[in-house]
């Protein structure tokens, strides 16, 4: 797509259209929760698509790669059809881990929360911490508050040729053969399975992986006819493209094969069932407070790692030795060990996820990691907060709301004590 030229010419489009600053930072996050398949596609998209218009509005690079960051990963883990859904299915047995994902979403506080955070950011007009003095900065010219590492490197020969329709076709024709694919998957189409023609059961017992490769597969196939059509590319250069890619997915599959790796044997050594004989006896004093306590462990053990994939290897299958998918605390746990993942491997100044997204938005790592991470911090605690209440409540439906109040009015708070500060 970016050698065709759809993101330049998507860039180009939309520099035209969007007129404020406001419009410039909600299309930024807009596109970024669009794109939900996969972190790292999220991250290299948003990033060489955005720059135009994030540059031409004075946004900063810091800002720009807060907003690739908070709608990749957080995006990715309360969507039923990405990379990580599939990741963490994976961990289930029985083939209910989608299931079992799809009851998790509204207990997902940080990842709910984190997209709150960056609306509530942009629709107040504030910034607080380092990432204020940076948002200053821009606005008097400086997007890079002095230090633009990437000012010497070349960019990237795209097709001068290319159309819009050449970033958003092969998009949508992803997401829609990444559904079918996963509901081929459950039986939709076969008469001889339970759920024929039932689409929530046909989720429900589908295999994410399968529909996942199937649909990724038939979408790279459509994109490669339509180029063809188009003239953008010629087929060799189109397959010298593969390998690229594919070198840009190795870290996800290491990651992957060890957090597998990890799990079997933590499972031939019977640390479930240790843990299970450990924590049971005495987790109904306390288990109330379990979901923050899971939460609290995902954040340090996905912040020191650097992975939020073998943070799910490691606590899921053991969150699942203490409590059974059918207890709603259990539901609850679940959900904790993908936050705490995910706010981890968003502080982290390791994860694979914010190194390519300040690659993506072409700013300073270090700067990036220093400036969202009072933002992270922020959402963490209100996510804390928000475990301990679901813990006791445990009722979806009343305890999100509570958890996205909390989060506004702790951002209105922070407005009006930066209201008069001067960087």
């Amino acid at each position: 797509i970016s050698m065709a030229g759809g993101t330049r010419a998507y860039g180009k489009w939309a520099t035209r259209r969007i007129k404020s600053r406001k419009a410039a930072l909600l299309s930024t996050g807009g596109l970024g929760a669009f794109i939900f398949i996969d972190d790292y596609f999220n991250c290299l998209t948003v990033g060489s698509v955005m720059r135009p218009v994030t540059d031409k509005h004075n946004v900063s690079r810091a800002k720009l790669s807060y907003l690739i960051d908070a709608t990749a990963a957080p995006a990715c883990i309360i969507a039923p059809i990405s990379s990580w859904a599939a990741a963490v299915s994976s961990y289930v047995e029985d083939g209910s881990g989608l299931t079992l994902f799809i009851k998790a979403i509204p207990f997902n506080y940080y990842a709910l929360l984190t997209i709150t955070l960056m609306v509530g950011l942009v629709l107040l007009k504030t910034d607080f911490g380092p990432m204020g003095k940076c948002e200053f900065n821009a606005k008097n010219g400086d997007l890079f508050s002095g230090k633009n590492p990437y000012a010497s490197a070349e960019a990237t020969e795209a097709n001068t040729n290319g159309r819009v329709i050449d970033l958003v076709l092969p998009i949508i024709v992803l997401i829609i053969a990444c559904v079918t694919g996963m509901i081929y998957s459950g039986g939709f189409f076969d008469p001889a399975r339970e759920g024929y023609h039932n689409i929530v059961t046909s989720f429900s017992g589908s295999d994410a992986s399968v529909g996942l490769m199937l649909g990724s597969s038939f979408a790279l196939v459509i994109t490669i006819v339509f180029y063809q059509l188009r003239k953008l590319m010629s087929f060799s250069e189109m397959m010298g493209m593969l390998p690229e890619g594919f070198k840009a997915m190795v870290p996800a599959i290491l990651i992957l094969t060890c957090a597998w790796s990890l799990k079997a044997m933590t499972d031939s050594l019977g640390a479930g069932a240790y843990v299970a004989s450990a924590v049971k006896s005495s987790a109904q004093s306390f288990q109330s407070f379990l979901p923050a306590i899971v939460f609290l462990i995902g954040c340090f053990l996905s912040f020191a790692t650097g992975t939020s994939w073998g943070t799910f290897g490691i606590l899921i299958p053991i969150t699942l030795e203490v409590f059974p998918i059918t207890d709603p605390i259990g539901v609850i746990c679940v959900s904790a060990c993908m936050a705490g993942a995910v706010c981890g491997d968003h502080c982290s100044p390791i994860s694979d996820t914010t190194i390519m997204a300040s690659a993506g938005a072409q700013c300073d790592h270090v700067m990036h990691v220093s400036t969202q991470l009072p933002y992270t911090i922020t959402c963490a605690a209100v996510s804390f907060v928000s475990y301990i209440i679901a813990g006791f409540v445990r009722i979806a439906w009343i305890c999100l709301p509570i958890a996205i109040a909390l989060m506004l009015l702790t951002l209105v708070v922070i407005k009006k004590l930066y209201a008069k500060k001067v960087y």
